[in-house]
């Protein structure tokens, strides 16, 4: 049995300078630290972004002339109305709750209707506020007002009739003309004038809905359907009409106007 002193005992394991040097061992607190390379922070990229904003804005209002400092950018969600209407969603009030939104109280907005959509003008106030040359419009729908042009006598959303404004009068007793063909003529200049009013509605709507300071706020609810008889035409507007004399006369002219010469 081999003793304890004849035991063979392993020499300890001694690592070369090349491993050493190769192995990362962390720096000795008495190392002084690299300060060449540099960590952007969240901090720093504030700083850029805040001074390109300031810079963008002091631009603007030198190329505007003093009158914007956002390149004359108007996001809706700075404007009060508009960021409250995202908040509480779109309105439907009903033509007796319009009415209180004319102007009248400087707590409130100002809304008009046209085919049945809310806009809030405020931003014209002095237009369409109380003294201004549109207040007639405010607090109400007067779509047919948009149609005749009678601001006073229209004030109201009923078309009814409000094509006559594009029918011809007969005054023409001398045209030559059946009358199944007078009947058919009539029907047809009828259909096209219902179609120049909502055309005419439609331009209205849409100048309301792309206007930069006006803007949607909801829908009008409630309206009584209208009954018995038709609005009249205001008599600007039955003045304006078209004649069917005039009419008969430029296509008189225009048929024995001379054509183009034959090449």
């Amino acid at each position: 049995m081999a003793t304890a002193s004849s035991t063979r005992r392993r020499p300890p394991r001694v690592e070369s300078a090349a491993s050493k040097s190769t192995t990362s061992s962390p720096p000795s607190p008495d190392e002084p630290e690299d300060t060449t390379s540099r960590v952007i922070s969240p901090l720093d990229i504030l700083r850029v972004i805040l001074t390109l904003i300031f810079a963008s804005c002091l631009l603007s209002y030198y190329l505007t002339s003093g009158t914007s400092l956002l390149f004359k950018y108007n996001p809706w969600f700075l404007n009060p109305s508009q960021l409250s209407l995202w908040w509480t969603g779109p309105l439907a009030l009903t033509p007796e709750q319009l009415a209180l939104y004319n102007g009248s109280d400087p707590a409130k907005p100002i809304y008009l209707a046209i085919n049945g959509t809310i806009f809030d003008v405020s931003a014209g106030k002095h237009t369409y506020g109380p003294g201004g040359s549109y207040e007639v419009f405010a607090g109400r729908d007067a779509t047919r007002a948009f149609v005749t042009g009678c601001f006073l006598e229209d004030r109201t959303g009923d078309l009814r009739g409000a094509e006559m404004i594009y029918i011809p009068i007969e005054d023409d007793p001398e045209e030559e003309i059946s009358s199944s063909a007078r009947k058919l003529r009539a029907e047809k200049e009828r259909r096209e004038a219902k179609k120049k009013v909502q055309d005419e509605v439609r331009r209205w709507e849409q100048f309301y809905k792309k206007h930069k300071k006006y803007f949607e706020v909801g829908k009008l609810v409630g309206v009584p359907e209208y009954t018995g008889e038709p609005p009249k035409l205001c008599e600007p507007a039955e003045k304006g009409r078209p004649k069917r004399k005039n009419m008969n006369s430029k296509k008189e002219k225009k048929k024995h106007a001379p054509g183009k010469p034959v090449q």
